[in-house]
């Protein structure tokens, strides 16, 4: 399972990348808000930035929702570095622009996926990647992660291309569970992440172990 981050602080990606498992980024206007980060150039700079940083895809999101805003604005997004990958909402204009995206080949990630249903979507129109929101379904007492394993089951009996990406990931039980759950990628802030590497034992262990080093010297 690849690893991206969701963010759009450069830090964080730093932080992630020195970890040695980092395989790309994504990212959504909220995020971009966050940073502070206003208006197209400087939004475009930005997207350029973590490309430059990262060796791997990068989801940078569309604004319009009309097939025309959405064709247009992804092909301005692609022209930035060839990591990017256009982030599309999951509407029927959305599908319709990531067929076309796929004819052109422009890659594309699926976002805003809350079904099975939207995802054989997603897949028959070519995204190259779909992200289910299992954090937000978990909100709505359904497991987000009974999701990502019914559309991985979906995926590989059907033959379709499209990764699973786990969206919306909360904890490091999400990691976790995702992997389990056969997700082809994760994407989560830095603290689920780090969270990983956090197991009491491993304390005590390391603090033992330092502990009978030191008698030896």
């Amino acid at each position: 399972m690849k690893f991206f981050i969701d963010t759009a602080n450069l830090d964080q990606i730093r932080e992630a990348q020195d970890l040695g498992i980092l395989d790309g980024v994504t990212t959504n206007p909220s995020l971009m808000a966050k940073e502070g980060i206003k208006g197209r150039d400087a939004i475009f700079e930005h997207y350029k930035t973590i490309c430059e940083m990262v060796d791997g895809p990068v989801s940078a999101e569309v604004l319009g929702t009309t097939f025309d805003e959405i064709v247009s604005e992804g092909k301005e997004l692609a022209k930035i570095h060839e990591h990017i990958v256009v982030k599309v909402p999951m509407i029927k204009e959305g599908i319709k622009a990531i067929k076309w995206f796929t004819d052109n080949d422009i890659k594309t990630n699926c976002t805003l996926v809350f079904s099975a249903g939207q995802a054989i979507l997603a897949a028959k129109a070519g995204a190259t990647f779909v992200s289910p929101f299992l954090g937000r379904i978990d909100d709505s007492n359904w497991d987000g992660v009974q999701l990502i394993e019914e559309i991985v089951g979906i995926y590989n009996a059907q033959g379709y291309m499209t990764e699973v990406l786990a969206a919306s990931i909360r904890t490091p039980l999400h990691i976790v569970r995702c992997a389990a759950a056969g997700a082809d990628v994760c994407t989560c802030p830095l603290p689920s992440i780090l969270g990983l590497l956090k197991h009491p034992l491993t304390d005590l262990g390391l603090q033992q172990f330092l502990k009978d080093a030191a008698t030896m010297k």
